[in-house]
Parts: C-alpha cells; sequence; structure tokens
C-alpha cells in the first residue's frame, strides 16, 4: 500500500489516455487535472502523472495496484491490451510470491512496469 506516488512521462497525454482506461476497471479515476500534471485515486489522489524533464528522461518505474478481485485484474489486464500497452505478464497465479497472488504486468506508455494484483484466493 502507498500513499501517494507519482512518475514521469514523455508524453503526458498519451500517458494520461492509459491510465484513464487501465485505472478505470479499479475503481481510479482522475481527481486532480493540471493540464501536464494529473492526480488519480478513488477520493484523493494518490498516483500521480507528471511531465518528465525535458533535459532527462522519465525512468522505469514498477507500480503495483491492489485489485479486490481476480476478475478486476483481467478486466485491468484487457484494457491495456485495449490501450495498446506492451504484456509483460499475462494475469495468472504466482506462487513464488504467495499461494494466491493473482496480477497482470504491462507496460506503460513510458516504458514502466505497471502490475495490478489481487491477493484473495480464486
Amino acid at each position: 500500500m502507498f500513499d501517494h506516488i507519482s512518475i514521469q512521462t514523455q508524453d503526458p497525454a498519451a500517458a494520461a489516455a492509459f491510465y484513464d482506461a487501465v485505472l478505470a476497471p479499479l475503481g481510479a479515476g482522475r481527481v486532480l487535472d493540471f493540464g501536464d500534471v494529473i492526480g488519480y485515486g478513488s477520493k484523493a489522489p494518490a498516483f500521480w502523472l507528471g511531465p518528465a524533464d525535458p533535459a532527462g528522461r522519465a525512468r522505469e518505474t514498477h507500480i503495483a495496484f491492489a485489485a479486490p478481485d481476480r476478475a478486476t485484474v483481467d478486466a485491468f489486464h484487457k484494457a491495456a491490451v485495449e490501450a495498446g500497452a506492451e504484456v509483460l505478464h499475462a494475469p495468472r497465479v504466482w506462487p513464488e510470491y504467495h499461494e494466491t497472488y493473482y496480477g497482470a504486468f504491462v507496460r506503460d506508455p513510458d516504458g514502466n512496469n505497471v502490475e495490478a494484483v489481487c491477493h484473495s484466493p480464486a
């Protein structure tokens, strides 16, 4: 669990479109929008997008969003594929983490490793 996290993006509009699509199945959306800086959450912003420094490059970050059940992980994965994400790992159980760890991993438009995970049994 996290209070909030922020990532940098080379293309704020493309990143916003991606996160609009993949966070909707998780019950989150834009709660604050300052143009190139957007805060996502269900009530308060917990995940932020901001533009990368023009002199630098955005760096890969791993972000795991909590999902209440496995169907939500599947919906996240479907939304990500429809948004054009590279699939790193399709939804499945990851017993090396623990016996009920069910997650899907994709790449966002800036190359970040984004996951939706459910820890509950099927």
